[in-house]
Order: C-alpha cells, then structure tokens, then sequence
C-alpha cells in the first residue's frame, strides 16, 4: 500500500493541559481551590495543587525539537508547539503528519489522576468530572471525528469510577485511562474484589481499560543513578507485568468481553510472552489450579488485549504470532519516541518490509482502534478527506520544520531526574 493511501488512527498520544481547563467545568465553590497553572520568575511553568507542585509542565514534550533539546525539558509552554495544548493547532500538525485521529493521554494530573485524590472525596469527584467534560466537550468536541475520547478515573473509590464510566459512556466515551499496578499507588490490586464494581461497568458500557506504561510511577530501574538511557530501554517491561497480572487474574475469566489496551508497550515482546504463559500454565497449572474453561492462555490473551506500537518492525514481523486484530499504531505526539511528522514514511518501509498485505495495514492503522473503541470518523469525515494524502493536501504551508525553542542549558538526565517528577504527578510514596 501506497503511503498516501493509507488512513492513519494513533492510539495514544497526550495532552499538555491548558491554563483554563477548570473554568467551564468545575462548580465555582471550587475554582479557587483548583489547580492552577503557575509562571515562575525563570520563565518555567509549574502546575501547583494544594502543596504539589508538578516541576515539570510539558514532560517530554518535545515534537518539532531537535534531538539535542530532548529529555525532560520543556519547562514552560513558550518551549513546545501549540498542538501540545491547543486542538486547533493539534488537528493542523495531525494533518500534516497524515493522521486522522488520536486518542490523547492526560499529563499533569496522571495516567490514573492520582493527583486528584484527596481528603475530600466531593471535591476529588469534581475535579475528575471537570477534567473529563473538559476533554470530551472541548477537546475532542471541538473536531468532531478527528479524537477519540477517553476518560480519567475515580482512583480512589472503585464504586464512583464505576459511576463515571457510565456517565460519561453516554457521552460517547469508551476509553479509560488507568494505572498497570494500582497496588503501587495503595489501592487493592487487581486481584481484589473490590474493582469488581469497575469491571461490571467497563463490560457493560463496552470501554477499554487503557492502561498505560509508567501509570503507577513504578519503573524498573536498576539504580537511582543509572542513566536515562535505562529507563527509556526497560519501560516496556513494565507493560509486560500489568499484561502477566491481568491475564492470570479473576476478572479476566469472569468478563468474557473485558477489553484491555497495553498503551505504548510495544509488540516485540509478545510472541516470547505468549510462549511463556502456555508453557506455565501446561507446567503449573495442576498445582496453581488455573482455569480458562478448555482454553489456552495465549488465546484469552487475544479475547481481552490489545498491543499498541509506536515503530516496532519485529512485532510487524511476527504480527501472526501477536493476531493482527489485536494490533494498532501508535504517534506518542508530542513526545520524544514519536514519529510524528514522518509516520507515513516510516510505517510505509515497516509494511513493505515484511510484505504486510493491504487489509493487515488497514486493521493495524485504523480498522482495529475503530473496534476496540467503538469509534467511527467516518460519520464526519469522508473516507476520501481521510487518507495520509488528502489530510497532508489540507495542510499545505503549514510549518513543521525543526526549530531550537529550549530556553534554558541542557545536561546529562538520570532516572532520579525523571523520579521526582513522576512521584509528584502520580502521588507514590517511597
């Protein structure tokens, strides 16, 4: 297939949040207590909420930077492009990098919003319902077709998050953002009976648990002070203990049309895994009494999980061995593994390289995130507006070339660095 001719679908990208998310959505008793961007005298910008302060407001996001600016930095909004936090903006860097639509990861609050857990469950409430009628009204509402929605959890009451995904399933949402080990964030683990009201409420509204590498703030890292280079090697190896968690847990054998996404873990590791969980359960499990109803582990893994991938030629390769239904592509905008603006390009040499057939591009590219998602840009946007080529034809002129915007000396990063900042977005405690 042609890249022109190819309609391009990521799962999972992120949004830079606006200063004025909270003021159309939160109940006015609580703006003042909200949290507030804030422009420090360095020129740096800072999310502060109560006595957190998020030291990073752009982690990462760093499209449209030369490679020598990347890592932790930006620090302030004048260092990254505009799509990172205007929808205006995003949709034109969308169309000129070919993409129809994506599905955008929060930032400063979390993957799992543990930020907004406190000791007022009323206020925490509003604070998620904000931020979700934020994103589904103004975000995605403002380019309808173009983002698929999704919605942040109630972390801290499996009984309200069950409430919320209903809410806001009526709004067209079925996606939620959740955290790959809520044990480490001091919540029951999936193990526990205590989600069970979350898992009724994600079948029966049809939502896909996306849960994202790094949500719990735990990573393996040898070290403190290993380079960042450890970090950015091993993150999806984080995915892979959610995905061993999950398949062998209780839910997975209880919901037969529980759906999760293992968002921006990789495929490459799949084949291996699948081996491996069939082997222990031939090997272990008489003792461990494992049931999956006559079936084979890797085929429930199939039934309830879906792989994303941002460039992963060896998952590609072995994409029979994973299931391409079970296989979707990922942009990861604006941060520093993404394609963006060059995706067509490089998913182009990916497809031809391991001979991929027409009808596998279109499952990996769109079809499959249309399905988990429950997501038609079609009702609004014509098959035809839709192709890499027609979207980069609407943004003719519009500039993406690389520009030096980092205001501050660069130096080496190590995973302390990026620790702090993560224990203060997702609230682990040492």
């Amino acid at each position: 297939m042609d890249k022109d001719d190819m309609i391009l679908i990521s799962v999972d990208d992120h949004i830079i949040e606006p200063p004025d998310m909270f003021l159309n959505h939160l109940p006015k008793r609580y703006i003042d207590e909200a949290p507030r961007l804030v422009h420090n005298p360095d020129g740096s910008d800072t999310w502060r909420f109560r006595d957190t302060v998020i030291p990073n407001v752009a982690l990462n996001a760093v499209a449209g930077r030369p490679k020598e600016e990347y890592g932790l930095e930006p620090q302030g909004l004048d260092e990254i492009r505009p799509g990172c936090f205007d929808p205006d903006e995003r949709v034109k860097d969308m169309n000129a990098g070919g993409v129809l639509a994506t599905m955008n990861f929060p930032s400063f609050p979390g993957f799992a919003a543990r930020l907004f857990a406190t000791d007022d469950s009323d206020f925490s409430l509003a604070l998620v319902r904000a931020y979700n009628d934020w994103h589904i009204d103004e975000w995605c509402g403002s380019h309808p077709g173009r983002f698929i929605p999704m919605a942040l959890p109630v972390i801290w009451d499996a009984e309200l998050c069950a409430a919320e995904v209903r809410r806001v399933s009526e709004k067209g949402v079925h996606s939620l953002t959740f955290t790959e080990n809520p044990a480490a964030l001091g919540y029951p683990s999936f193990h526990d009976d205590y989600w069970t009201p979350l898992w009724r409420a994600l079948v029966e509204t049809d939502t896909v648990m996306s849960v994202h590498i790094g949500s719990s703030g735990r990573l393996s890292i040898p070290a403190p002070d290993s380079p960042m280079d450890v970090m950015i090697t091993l993150q999806p190896m984080n995915i892979v203990q959610a995905a061993a968690d999950l398949l062998w847990s209780k839910p997975i054998k209880d919901y037969p049309d529980l759906k999760i996404a293992l968002s921006e873990g990789g495929t490459g590791w799949i084949p291996y895994f699948l081996d491996r969980v069939d082997r222990t359960f031939e090997m272990h499990s008489t003792w461990t009494h494992q049931d999956f109803g006559g079936k084979r582990p890797s085929e429930v893994f199939r039934e309830h999980f879906l792989t994303c991938f941002i460039s992963d030629p060896i998952g590609v390769k072995n994409r029979h061995e994973i299931g391409v239904d079970n296989m979707c592509w990922e942009m990861d905008y604006p941060h520093s593994d993404s394609m963006w603006p060059g995706a067509p390009e490089e998913l182009e040499r990916v497809f031809a390289t391991y001979d991929v057939a027409d009808d596998e591009i279109d499952k990996i590219t769109h079809r499959n995130a249309m399905r988990w998602y429950s997501f038609d840009p079609f009702q609004h946007i014509p098959r035809e507006q839709a192709t890499v080529g027609a979207l980069r034809k609407a943004a003719e002129g519009h500039d993406v070339s690389i520009r030096a915007l980092s205001h501050r000396e660069k130096s080496g990063t190590t995973f302390a660095d990026f620790a702090a900042n993560a224990k203060a977005v997702s609230g682990v405690r040492d």
